[in-house]
């Protein structure tokens, strides 16, 4: 499964964190974040994560592109609220919306969904592709 690991910037610890308690699910799938997020992770964990490039705008684009061709099977974001743009429109969010990918925005989610991966609750996404 192609597993999109983002974070807004005061909650990358938590995702780093989130990656090491769940490094033997993740290895098992292809990870996908952005330049800073991706080396945070593969740092810690060694997991090798495929790279976009910093501009968030632009890989937000990219990425509901890829989830608009079923290229994205879920994703973890976890957002912090206290942000400004926090209820600004999300392209990445509405093509999750818009094509039944499975989306995680905090650490709760994240865990759930993460897990339901592991027992194979979202292997219907393969039939998609």
């Amino acid at each position: 499964m192609n597993i999109v690991l983002m974070a807004d910037s005061r909650k990358y610890d938590l995702l780093v964190n989130f990656c090491i308690a769940y490094r033997q699910i993740l290895k098992k799938h292809q990870l996908i974040s952005l330049f800073n997020t991706s080396r945070l992770i593969e740092e810690a964990t060694h997991l090798p994560v495929s790279t976009l490039a910093t501009d968030i705008h632009a890989n937000l684009d990219q990425l509901a592109s890829r989830a608009s061709y079923n290229e994205i099977d879920a994703v973890i974001y976890l957002r912090d609220p206290e942000l400004p743009i926090y209820d600004s429109p999300n392209t990445l969010l509405r093509a999750c919306d818009s094509n039944s990918i499975p989306f995680a925005s905090n650490i709760a989610t994240a865990e759930v969904l993460v897990l339901a991966i592991d027992r194979g609750d979202l292997d219907w996404r393969e039939l998609l592709k």
